[in-house]
């Protein structure tokens, strides 16, 4: 019992949505039901109270008629008649006068009981007690005499003492009003009701099956965020401990390249060289992913103040000049104000022009590549850099997923070109961060221009 007890415990502590949903399933339902049938009931006794109402009323309006009708019983007939010619409700209507311990109907709706005495219980304590008495029958008979023939439909009857002006009783009517009307309203209520009752109850019921996916779905993606953050600590993590022995090897590699340990053959300079880009690569590859668990744990660091958009520009210049020589390109810088500064981490700042201006040299095959630079009045005053290469360009398809984790662009002009996908991803991060935009235009087989709009930095700031 202990065991089935803790395994209890144990599948509600793993299953609490499930077994939420279970409870609304039930609660919701149960609740609407139950609501329905109270609505129901009250208002099936309105009714009655209705009825028996206006039963009353027709006994004592047709009683106050009674005393000066009591010695002509041809005209005390014709009077019950006419009132139950008048009233479709009404089933019977007797007038009864004392008889002893019993009671004589000298007029009634059913003739056949003419003449006959009644000794019925609620007869004898309407005249004792002077008051109307009121109760349900089932018996459709014309007369209260006759109970003997039932039916399923439900009678008020009402019997009430007939007063003459002397105050005395003197007589009795019994009358008796049929609730089929009301009954068949209420039925039919009844049955829209339930068919309400019923498509509500569907609609919860799918709405909650829904709600249990969703509490489902709301679980896998808690487990997916916590496997997503135990990625991002374990790629930072072993990043960190990545970059200690490449910047090592690294070292030694461009030891051996420039003759720190002496002279190397022909061929074995030409291998030291390659396995040091290698490492370039992978250095790379490590760098950019710190720089993605930095941006996405939320702890990268800038330091935000005036730079020269002209220093950053001429830096990148020089450095990727011999680069774009290499392929037959040439790479220009266009700059009108050379005093344009920006407010940006001057790292970060070279960081996204490296990437962006790497990334036209890599992507362009032959013609040109240059960067530019001005103010502009946006609605404070920004600095537009574009990077515009003749590279081979990009569909509107391939742009519209240009700055996604991992995205590259895969056809025979790129299949040889090396990337992991990282650098637009980390660019667009940076320049966000650094409170600006990038935008891209590209033509397929034209070429590709990256604008990226960055605060200015007010004017006379050193920098």
């Amino acid at each position: 019992m202990k065991f089935f007890s803790r395994q209890y415990f144990d599948f509600l502590k793993n299953n609490i949505q499930v077994v939420y949903g279970v409870l609304l399933l039930i609660v919701i339902p149960g609740a609407l039901v139950l609501n329905t049938l109270l609505f129901f009931d009250r208002a099936r006794n309105v009714m009655d109270i209705e009825l028996l109402r206006k039963a009353e009323l027709a006994d004592s309006v047709f009683s106050t008629e009674v005393p000066s009708l009591l010695a002509d019983q041809a005209a005390l007939q014709a009077k019950v008649e006419m009132v139950a010619a008048s009233t479709d409700e009404l089933q019977s209507l007797d007038v009864l006068i004392p008889d002893g311990t019993a009671f004589t109907i000298i007029a009634s709706l059913d003739a056949g009981v003419i003449g006959q005495k009644t000794d019925k219980i609620y007869n004898t304590l309407a005249w004792q007690t002077k008051e109307s008495k009121a109760f349900y029958t089932s018996s459709n008979a014309r007369s209260t005499k006759d109970e003997s023939v039932m039916s399923n439909e439900r009678f008020w009857v009402v019997v009430k003492p007939v007063i003459d002006a002397s105050g005395t009783p003197v007589a009795l009517s019994s009358i008796k009003l049929s609730s089929k009307v009301i009954d068949e309203l209420s039925q039919q209520m009844f049955n829209r009701s339930v068919l309400i009752l019923i498509g509500s109850i569907i609609v919860i019921i799918l709405l909650l099956l829904n709600n249990t996916r969703l509490f489902q779905y709301a679980a896998l993606a808690n487990k997916l965020r916590e496997v997503d953050q135990m990625k991002d600590e374990f790629i930072s993590m072993t990043s960190h401990e990545l970059r200690a022995p490449i910047t090592g090897i690294r070292g030694y590699l461009a030891m051996l390249e420039d003759g720190s340990f002496g002279s190397l053959p022909v061929d074995a300079h030409a291998k030291v060289k390659l396995v040091l880009d290698e490492t370039n690569r992978l250095r790379d590859l490590v760098e950019d992913l710190l720089d993605v668990s930095r941006i996405e744990q939320g702890r990268i660091k800038l330091d935000i103040i005036p730079v020269s958009v002209a220093s950053v520009i001429d830096g990148v210049t020089a450095s990727f000049k011999a680069q774009a020589a290499a392929k037959g390109l040439v790479f220009s810088a266009d700059i009108q104000d050379r005093n344009i500064k920006v407010m940006a981490d001057s790292n970060k700042l070279t960081q996204v022009m490296v990437n962006l201006a790497s990334n036209a040299v890599k992507y362009t095959i032959k013609g040109s590549v240059v960067i530019s630079a001005e103010q502009v009045q946006d609605k404070r005053p920004m600095v537009k850099i574009k990077i515009t290469d003749t590279g081979m360009g990009m569909s509107a398809k391939n742009r519209e997923r240009l700055f996604q984790k991992f995205y590259r662009i895969r056809n025979e002009q790129t299949d040889k070109i090396i990337g992991t996908g990282l650098g637009l991803w980390i660019t667009k991060a940076l320049v966000t961060n650094m409170k600006g935009e990038i935008y891209v235009d590209s033509i397929e087989g034209k070429g590709t221009e990256f604008t990226v709009l960055l605060p200015a930095a007010p004017k006379n700031t050193k920098g």
